[in-house]
């Protein structure tokens, strides 16, 4: 993997920057977006080149079409060819199916499905090998009631995941990794983490690492797409929970 190039959307924190430092640790050169988060975005900057990697940051709203498809070109401009996509911006609104709005689902629905798929067919014209991985949500097998927008995009994610799969075969693998109870959610603290930790078979949380490392295993992997790999304790066999 050593020289491949990687766009990570929504690289600057959490997951995104996790996945991001697996990649330097791999020696993957790495495109870095963020959107409001151009602080953390500069400061990880510099800790992945410091590891020896080439790294290139962009600024982009993937709400809108347009920004989203200028910073794919804008990638491919720096780097010359781009390997590796990793769809895992997001918006985490809170709604419910009571009080969400078409305006707040039109929000979701644009950076967490539509983004990940103007990406990916720009990335697919390149008209070379490459490997997708969009990050989904352990929850899009039932229903999270407290996220109603968020969890209808991802569940669309889910979907396109399968029909890019079959759509940019044979030279473009397709795949997704949905994580279970690995953060606190914005605002809260590891304490969430604890209270939580039933809603899973395995009666625990898991990592960043976790998640960085599945997203490793399908860009290793030759022979697989169209997969979903929940890092989630088994979250997703027991279905609504909450």
């Amino acid at each position: 993997m050593k020289g491949k190039k990687a766009l990570i959307t929504g690289a600057a924190k959490r997951i995104g920057q996790a996945i991001a430092c697996r990649f330097a640790e791999e020696s993957i050169d790495i495109i870095l977006h963020y959107n409001r988060s151009g602080q953390e975005a500069e400061e990880l900057n510099t800790r992945l080149k410091e590891t020896g990697v080439r790294t290139w940051i962009f600024q982009a709203d993937l709400s809108s079409q347009d920004e989203g498809e200028e910073l794919f070109e804008k990638a491919l401009s720096a780097c010359g060819s781009i390997d590796y996509l990793i769809n895992n911006a997001s918006l985490f609104p809170d709604d419910t199916l009571i009080n969400f709005t078409a305006r707040g689902l039109f929000e979701n629905i644009s950076v967490n499905t539509l983004a990940p798929l103007f990406l990916s067919r720009k990335f697919a014209g390149q008209n070379r090998k490459g490997k997708i991985i969009n990050l989904l949500d352990a929850r899009i097998t039932d229903y999270d009631s407290r996220h109603v927008s968020y969890h209808l995009s991802k569940r669309m994610l889910y979907d396109l995941t399968r029909l890019m799969a079959i759509e940019f075969a044979p030279g473009i693998m397709v795949n997704a990794v949905a994580p279970g109870l690995i953060l606190p959610p914005p605002g809260q603290g590891p304490e969430f983490l604890d209270k939580m930790k039933y809603t899973n078979p395995l009666q625990a949380y898991g990592t960043l690492k976790e998640i960085a490392d599945a997203v490793i295993f399908l860009l290793k992997a030759e022979f697989i797409t169209g997969q979903i790999i929940y890092v989630d304790g088994g979250r997703h066999l027991k279905g609504c929970v909450y």
